[in-house]
């Protein structure tokens, strides 16, 4: 088919659109034309067709046009003559609040973001951690928070799993974590700092004294912190490949009921060194005899938030808060 007759049967489909909407359903069923919102509002606002006209910038005759419009889509006269003026039916009245805030919602949305202004800002963010962040990183952060942005409040939860579902639906802000293959492929992710682990028992055990060698640490008796319930870790592999077994003597969730355990008792327990320096107050540490990876804590949102001004002002705040070096540093490791 040569161009001229393609550009015919455009224009005959275009024109007969309507008609053949009012076929199938007895009326025209389109989407409404958002833009008689603003048609409407200035109409309402000004009572009067010309200064609606003057106000949008528009010929009067295209201002009567859209009126004629909003009639038929409202099915109400809108507005009705009145001596030498016009003024608002009924329906027109009832209209006029919510289409000005309608109105002044979609302005607002459309313009530009203005610069955050943290003093005035009023606003609660949700944080999932696990067990230890807020020991160790709640105080410097909230109090940095309250120092520069006093109507901002941390609802801090538990994170018992790594289900990105929290972060997708919204009912979680940031949350901390290893980032692995089970993390939403779509979530945005910042390290925040390395960590490793270390060895730890209380005050005045045996092996709080003397040279820490492997099989001095796997003749004790362990506690292992798996979430999910696992028979082994990193440190018993190991031990295996210096032909070596360490007694498991219990499993536990978290690290702060594994420390609980060991501070009162003859247990040891290895726990990541910094997401736990608080949690190990008056407790003895040490490096591990055995190699262990390191791992990285990150921070994770959603990137429906990752232009929000003030989700970013909060995530640095996280992040200077987390590159402050600790007060103390079990010997032989560099904080990274």
């Amino acid at each position: 088919m040569r161009h001229g007759g393609m550009r015919t049967v455009c224009t005959l489909f275009v024109r007969l659109t309507p008609y053949m909407g009012k076929l199938c359903y007895g009326r025209r069923m389109s989407a409404p034309d958002l833009n008689l919102l603003v048609t409407l509002n200035a109409l309402l606002a000004e009572g009067s067709v010309a200064r609606a006209a003057r106000r949008l910038r528009l010929s009067p005759s295209a201002m009567s046009r859209a009126l004629a419009r909003l009639r038929e889509t409202t099915g109400d006269p809108l507005l009705v003559r009145a001596g030498r003026g016009l003024v608002p039916t009924p329906r027109a009245l009832e209209l006029r609040e919510s289409v000005g805030r309608l109105v002044q919602e979609a302005e607002a949305a459309l313009r530009p973001s203005e610069t955050l202004d943290v003093k005035r800002l009023s606003r609660i963010f949700t944080l999932r951690t696990r067990e230890g962040f807020v020991e160790n990183f709640g105080p410097p952060l909230i109090a940095r928070i309250a120092e520069l942005a006093p109507g901002v409040r941390l609802y801090f939860t538990q994170k018992l799993d790594k289900d990105s579902a929290p972060l997708r639906d919204g009912s979680v802000d940031l949350e901390t974590g290893v980032v692995g293959d089970d993390t939403g492929p779509e979530l945005r992710t910042q390290a925040l700092f390395r960590d490793r682990f270390i060895g730890v028992v209380r005050r005045g055990h045996p092996l709080s004294g003397g040279a820490m060698t492997p099989a001095r640490y796997a003749a004790g008796r362990h506690i292992l912190v798996s979430r999910r319930g696992l028979q082994k870790g990193q440190v018993d592999e190991a031990l295996e490949a210096l032909g070596l077994k360490r007694q498991i003597a219990t499993i536990v969730g978290s690290f702060s009921a594994a420390l609980a355990l060991a501070r009162s008792s003859d247990l040891i327990v290895s726990v990541p060194e910094r997401y736990t320096g608080n949690l190990r107050t008056d407790m003895h540490s040490f490096v591990l005899p055995v190699a262990v990876s390191d791992m990285t804590i990150s921070l994770l949102w959603h990137p429906r938030l990752d232009a929000d001004p003030a989700h970013r002002w909060l995530r640095a705040c996280i992040r200077d808060v987390c590159a402050e070096r600790p007060a103390e540093l079990v010997p032989g490791f560099e904080a990274g």
